[in-house]
C-alpha cells in the first residue's frame, strides 16, 4: 500500500507548481515579486516566517535528535525559535520601515558607504548553499518512496522549487508556504505526536523503557545546547532569507508580533520532535541511522494514506527553506553582488566608494528592474543549486563555512549599525574584514592540525575567535575613525521613523 503514500507526496508537488501559477497572477512589480508587494498581514506572515525557518534540519533533523538523545534534541529547533524571536522583538520594526530588499542595503543605507558591499558576496554564498543543501534533503523522502537514485530525487524536488519560485516569486513562494505551514502543523502536532506516543505508551511507558536520563534537558550536552544558540540563534539575526521575509510585513507592528508568535511555534516545534523522536526510540526496533527516523514513523506506525501525509509534511519544511534561500540568493546577486562587482572593475580597487549623504541604495519598488530579469536570476541559481546538490557529496561543509563567516565575520557590523550610533562605516568594513579572515584562519589551523576531514570546518572556535575579533575592531575603529556623516546619519533616522519619502507609493493589504 505503499503507493498510496506516494500518490498523497506527488499531489501535494503539483499543488505547489498550482501555487506558483496563482502566485504569478498576483505579481505586478519588482516589490511584488521579490517581498510579496510589502503587504503580508499576521496570518499570512507568522505562517511564512514559521515555514522558512523550520527546514529538513529542524523536521527531519529534531525527530533525529529526540530518537538518540531525548527531549534534549529540542534544542537545535529552539534556538532557532529564539532567534525568531529575538529578531522580530528587537529588530523587526526597524527593519520593516526601512523598506529595503537586501541585508546589504541596509548597511550602506546606515554607514553611507558602499564599502560594506563586500558582505553581499558572503550573504550570496550562504543562501545559495543553504539552498543546495535543502535542495539535497529531498532525496532522503524521493529515495524511500520512489526508489529514485539520489540524483534524479534532487533533481524532481528541486524542479519543483524552481518552477513555482521562479514564475511567481515571493507570491508564490508565500502561497506555497502557508500550505506547507498547515501541512507540517498536521503532520507533526496532530497526527506524529499522537499516533507515536500512543505506540510507546505514552511518557509513562518512554520513562520505563528508555530511563529517566532521557528526560534531562542537558542530555545533549552543554557544549552542543551552546553550539546551537551561536550558530542557529544568531546567524537567523542577519540572514538575507530571514530579512527578506521581514520585509514582506504589512506594517511594524505585523513584523514585531507575527514573528513573535512564529518563533514561540517554532519552539513548540521543537518540543513536538523530540517527543516524537521519544517515542521512535521505544516503539521501533532499531533505526541504522537517526535521519530515517521520521520516515520510519511516517511508514510504520501511521495508517497508510496519514504516513502519506506526514512524508508530504517532511517535504514541504525542506521546500520551505529551499525556496526562500533561492528567492534571497537571487535578489542579493541581482541586487548587490552584480552592482558592486562591475562597479569595483570600473572604479578600480583603490577608488572611492562613498556615496553622497543620504542617497542610499534604490530601494524603491521600481528600482530600475523589471520581474522578467529578477526571473532569469532565480531560474538561473536555481540550476546552479541543483547542480551542486547532486555532484557535491558534502554540502553541508560549505555551508558551515558560509554560515561561520556569516556570524564570524557579519554579525557585529550589522547589528552594531541597528543598536550603536557611534559605529561608522570604516569600522564596520575593518570588523567585516577582521572577522572574516580570524574565522577562516582558525579554521584552517584547526583542519590542519584535525585528525579527521572536516574536523576544523565543524569545530566551535572559528566563530568564537571571529566573533571576538569582529567586536574588538568594530568598537575600535569606529571610536577612533570620524562619526558618520550627520546627513547621512539624519536619513537613516529619517528611514527608521518610517518618514522617509523614498517610496511613496503604499499597496493596499491583504
Amino acid at each position: 500500500m505503499e503507493y498510496i503514500n506516494g500518490t498523497i507526496v506527488v499531489l501535494y508537488l503539483l499543488a505547489m507548481l498550482g501555487f506558483g501559477w496563482w502566485g504569478k497572477s498576483r505579481t505586478k512589480n519588482v516589490s511584488d515579486y521579490l517581498v510579496a508587494g510589502r503587504r503580508l498581514g499576521p496570518l499570512f506572515y507568522t505562517g511564512t516566517m514559521a515555514a522558512v525557518v523550520l527546514g529538513g534540519a529542524s523536521t527531519v533533523g529534531g525527530v533525529g535528535l529526540g530518537y538518540k538523545y531525548g527531549i534534549s534534541g529540542m534544542w537545535l529547533v529552539v534556538a532557532i525559535g529564539t532567534g525568531v524571536l529575538l529578531l522580530s522583538l528587537l529588530f523587526a520594526s526597524t527593519l520593516q520601515k526601512l523598506r529595503i530588499y537586501t541585508v546589504s542595503q541596509m548597511l550602506s543605507l546606515r554607514y553611507g558607504t558602499e564599502s560594506t558591499k563586500v558582505s553581499s558576496i558572503v550573504m550570496l554564498a550562504y543562501t545559495l548553499m543553504l539552498c543546495a543543501t535543502s535542495t539535497g534533503a529531498y532525496a532522503t523522502i524521493f529515495v524511500v518512496l520512489f526508489g529514485f537514485e539520489r540524483w534524479l530525487a534532487i533533481a524532481v524536488g528541486g524542479a519543483v522549487v524552481l518552477v513555482y519560485s521562479t514564475i511567481g516569486g515571493m507570491w508564490s513562494i508565500t502561497l506555497a508556504d502557508m500550505a506547507q505551514f498547515v501541512i507540517k502543523t498536521i503532520g507533526v502536532f496532530a497526527l506524529m505526536l499522537p499516533f507515536t506516543l500512543s505506540a510507546a505508551g505514552g511518557l509513562d511507558g518512554i520513562r520505563q523503557r528508555a530511563g529517566a536520563e532521557f528526560f534531562s534537558i542537558t542530555g545533549i550536552g552543554a557544549q552542543s545546547i551552546i553550539t546551537y544558540f551561536v550558530v542557529y540563534t544568531l546567524g537567523l539575526l542577519i540572514g538575507q532569507d530571514i530579512w527578506q521575509r521581514v520585509f514582506t510585513a504589512r506594517t511594524p507592528l505585523v513584523a514585531r508580533w507575527g514573528g513573535t508568535a512564529a518563533g514561540i511555534y517554532c519552539i513548540l516545534y521543537g518540543v513536538a520532535g523530540a517527543l516524537i523522536g521519544m517515542g521512535a526510540s521505544v516503539a521501533l526496533s532499531a533505526v541504522e541511522s537517526q535521519d530515517d527516523v521520521y520516515a520510519d514513523v511516517a511508514m510504520t506506525l501511521l495508517p497508510v494514506g496519514l504516513g502519506g501525509l506526514v512524508l508530504a509534511a517532511a517535504v514541504a519544511a525542506m521546500m520551505s527553506t529551499a525556496s526562500g534561500a533561492l528567492i534571497a540568493a537571487a535578489t542579493v546577486a541581482r541586487t548587490d553582488v552584480v552592482p558592486f562587482v562591475r562597479g569595483w572593475f570600473h572604479r578600480g580597487p583603490g577608488s572611492s566608494t562613498g556615496r553622497s549623504a543620504g542617497t542610499g541604495p534604490e530601494t524603491g519598488d521600481d528600482a530600475g528592474e523589471d520581474i522578467a530579469s529578477n526571473r532569469y536570476w532565480v531560474l538561473g541559481l536555481g540550476i546552479v543549486a541543483i547542480i551542486v546538490a547532486i555532484v557535491v557529496q558534502d554540502v553541508v561543509a560549505a555551508l558551515t563555512i558560509a554560515y561561520d563567516i556569516l556570524v564570524g565575520g557579519l554579525l557585529v557590523s550589522i547589528l552594531g549599525g541597528l543598536v550603536w550610533k557611534r559605529g561608522t562605516g570604516l569600522g564596520a568594513a575593518v570588523s567585516m574584514a577582521a572577522g572574516t579572515v580570524v574565522t577562516l584562519g582558525t579554521m584552517i589551523y584547526l583542519e590542519i592540525q584535525a585528525a579527521a576531514p572536516y574536523d576544523g570546518v565543524y569545530a566551535n572556535e572559528p566563530i568564537y575567535f571571529g566573533l571576538a575579533a569582529s567586536a574588538v575592531a568594530y568598537c575600535v575603529v569606529s571610536l577612533l575613525s570620524r562619526p558618520t556623516d550627520p546627513e547621512v546619519r539624519a536619513a537613516w533616522d529619517k528611514r527608521v521613523a518610517g518618514t522617509s519619502t523614498a517610496e511613496a507609493e503604499e499597496v493596499p493589504a491583504t
